[in-house]
């Protein structure tokens, strides 16, 4: 949800302000790629193809994905992903993967807590095992990884880059944000700005 609307009259200028205040080449690229994508969500048969896609991105990794039908309380259970939901929610669990060391990999919602989405709000809760502090950085990290995964399938990152508030306290600290976790996503070698993974080619999951 977006903490602070901005007006689509103005989206232009917040996004140049926003890049202004990148200073570094690869924050620059990746902020490009994503500000290239739409803006709005995808709906109808274009939504189901964005959904497929990202369940690939998902396989690609190693994710179990449970049938389609079965009930879920959670996107993530400790053994499978919760395929029936936006592709853009896909991303972001599949990202939460890439960076869950093994341990975390077996925790409901990787050990982080109850999403937004999250059904079983106790139970994932009494699954979590990070601090608050770590949470969030995890948190940052996996939202922008996913959204630089939509920008690489060309499917609409701009639209979850406004949803999850990456402008917020623009004029304060969102571009040194934005660039911590780009920074950070490249020290893990999973900053992969021309494309997102693919199951013929990414590591699997262990």
């Amino acid at each position: 949800m977006i903490l602070t609307p901005i007006p689509r009259a103005e989206l232009t200028e917040f996004l140049d302000r926003f890049m202004g205040g990148l200073a570094d080449r690869l924050s620059r690229e990746a902020f490009a790629r994503i500000r290239a994508t739409s803006p709005d969500r995808a709906a109808g048969v274009e939504a189901e193809q964005h959904r497929l896609a990202a369940l690939a991105v998902a396989r690609g990794l190693g994710m179990p994905i449970h049938p389609e039908g079965t009930p879920c309380r959670f996107n993530w259970d400790g053994a499978a992903l919760n395929g029936a939901t936006e592709a853009y929610v896909i991303l972001h669990e599949a990202a939460h993967f890439a960076l869950a060391p093994p341990e975390r990999r077996g925790l409901i919602e990787f050990g982080l807590g109850p999403g937004p989405d999250t059904l079983d709000r106790n139970a994932a809760e009494r699954a979590a095992v990070l601090p608050l502090l770590e949470r969030e950085a995890d948190e940052a990290a996996a939202s922008l990884l996913g959204i630089i995964w939509e920008a690489a399938l060309g499917q609409p990152a701009l639209a979850s880059f406004l949803d999850q508030n990456w402008l917020e306290g623009l004029d304060r600290s969102a571009a040194t944000h934005f660039a911590a976790v780009v920074e950070t996503l490249r020290q893990r070698d999973l900053l992969k700005i021309e494309r997102a993974p693919a199951a013929s080619t990414a590591p699997k999951g262990g």
